[in-house]
């Protein structure tokens, strides 16, 4: 029998877990551009970030252990971005496959749509990097571009790719506030 996904607010208890997933994909994958893990104590400031801003910053939990987590962050700082986001999804390597990547995912939009945001940017580590792409497509994101060799890591070039989707009336209307 598949155990279910629960998607909740992250808490503070969460960090420990947040920060393990974290540096595992910082030390073997391309999800992430950094180089040196942060600890839980530099993790909790940049969620405290995200949660002053009014953005979402959600876990999933799958028979009670945390699978994954996922945040919505300021696209840019500059006022004219001011209606896109940008998405973080990380999964428990342990956990792959078992659809905390989606529900996160659907839960972000969600969120970040109730909250008046216009636009949702997925910036993907590595063109090879097809289950986050496929999420991301799943979940309505639309291929937006590749960025070739920007990133530099494990001893070889990384591309970024860019997806997007709308989020509520995306670009058919003018923004209210």
């Amino acid at each position: 029998m598949k155990s279910s996904v629960t998607v909740r607010a992250s808490e503070e208890r969460d960090l420990g877990a947040i920060a393990a997933i974290y540096a595992h994909h910082v030390l073997h994958g391309l999800a992430t551009f950094e180089l040196v893990p942060p600890d839980a104590a530099e993790m909790g400031r940049r969620r405290a970030h995200v949660l002053a801003l009014g953005l979402p910053y959600l876990v999933a939990e799958i028979d009670g252990r945390i699978a994954g987590y996922a945040y919505a962050a300021l696209y840019r700082e500059r006022p004219a971005y001011r209606y896109t986001l940008e998405d973080s999804i990380y999964i428990d390597h342990a956990m792959v496959g078992r659809g905390a990547g989606r529900a996160l995912l659907d839960a972000l939009i969600t969120g970040c749509a109730r909250a008046g945001y216009r636009q949702l940017v997925a910036v993907i580590g590595d063109s090879a990097n097809q289950a986050s792409i496929g999420v991301h497509a799943a979940c309505g994101f639309k291929y937006a571009g590749l960025l070739t060799s920007v990133g530099f890591k494990f001893g070889r070039w990384v591309d970024g790719v860019f997806m997007q989707r709308e989020l509520g009336e995306g670009d058919h209307s003018l923004p209210t506030t």
